[in-house]
């Protein structure tokens, strides 16, 4: 892979920064979706809000029907308040055709159904192969579009993790001051 498909993106925090390599020849669709908020500063402002870990859940588990693909990730998006209502969604990029696995410091897209992803994304802590291609952490077994990697800052990301919550909600929520290309 090129390294003119690496697109280096630095992402400010309230907790630290994270440093990212977004790859759009991999994945041209999620890449370019995500870079686009980054350019129009949908993201600055935003907000990590979700931190789901193997504690949280088994708690949450155990209230519902969830799947038994545990996971370790954070979510973030843009504020809901600048949210254009014009966005659309995007078709899923499966890692089966991509190659860009969810392995530590994988940056990808949070989807409800397949070609649903818009702008939440999430970042992998530790490898989380439930989430690929294939795998059953969505019923589907589509799996989420994996985009980029953390390069630097995963100690900041795993600090946005460990942060006060309740359930999976983050309180308060983890400001994303800035996101921007390097």
């Amino acid at each position: 892979m090129s390294s003119s498909h690496l697109v280096p993106v630095v992402m400010e925090t309230g907790l630290g920064t994270i440093e990212l390599e977004i790859n759009t020849g991999a994945a041209p669709i999620t890449a370019a979706n995500f870079l686009s908020h980054v350019d129009q500063g949908l993201y600055d402002n935003g907000a990590f809000h979700r931190t789901v870990t193997l504690e949280n859940q088994r708690d949450l588990k155990a209230a519902t029907s969830n799947s038994d693909v545990v996971i370790e990730v954070i979510q973030g998006g843009i504020d809901p308040a600048k949210l254009p209502a014009d966005l659309q969604p995007i078709p899923l990029e499966r890692t089966r055709d991509t190659g860009l696995l969810h392995t530590d410091g994988a940056i990808s897209m949070g989807r409800s159904t397949a070609d649903s992803a818009i702008e939440q994304f999430f970042i992998c802590i530790g490898d989380q192969p439930g989430l690929d291609y294939g795998a059953q952490r969505n019923p589907d077994g589509q799996g989420f579009a994996a985009f980029g990697y953390v390069t630097k800052g995963m100690d900041v990301v795993r600090a946005i993790q460990q942060s006060p919550h309740d359930g999976q909600r983050l309180t308060p929520p983890v400001v994303i001051k800035k996101v921007s290309r390097a």
